[in-house]
């Protein structure tokens, strides 16, 4: 997500409104286009703060997990439910960053080879980071249907 983030960041520009860092701006033979919303910095800081905070929150969640006395099976339960909710802070951004970037690159008015090729490693990403969500999600909602019996 990050690299995401960066290539975004670096290709961001100023809107039709004249604001920074919210659209691309793309030339063709026809002449200069912006597309927009583009996941550039006004829209990524947030996101990345969020994911900062959450992998913190996350990470001292698995500490006292782990720490506390108990059964092994209760502790094992709790930390698989704290992954799975930061698997699911994780791809949800991805997934809407992967979408967000793959609606403008869809909707350039000139492209080529290189424009299939970024649609192909999008739409990659975001199926990708759907279904990781989805087991994700089911991990963090049915913890002890993952804990298989032991003898």
């Amino acid at each position: 997500m990050l690299v995401l983030l960066v290539l975004a960041a670096t290709t961001a520009s100023a809107d039709t409104d004249g604001r920074p860092r919210r659209a691309l701006s793309v030339t063709c033979p026809a002449g200069t286009h912006l597309l927009s919303p583009w996941p550039g910095p006004y829209y990524a800081w947030p996101a990345v703060g969020g994911l900062a905070l959450g992998t913190v929150a996350c990470a001292l969640l698995l500490r006292r997990v782990t720490a506390r006395s108990g059964n092994d099976d209760q502790r094992r339960i709790s930390a698989r439910a704290a992954v799975g909710a930061w698997g699911v802070l994780v791809t949800a951004p991805l997934f809407a960053v992967c979408v967000t970037m793959g609606l403008v690159v869809l909707s350039l008015p000139c492209g080529g080879a290189m424009m299939d090729v970024a649609l192909s490693g999008l739409a990659l990403a975001a199926l990708t980071s759907a279904l990781t969500a989805g087991h994700c999600l089911g991990v963090l909602l049915l913890p002890q249907a993952y804990i298989k019996d032991r003898p």
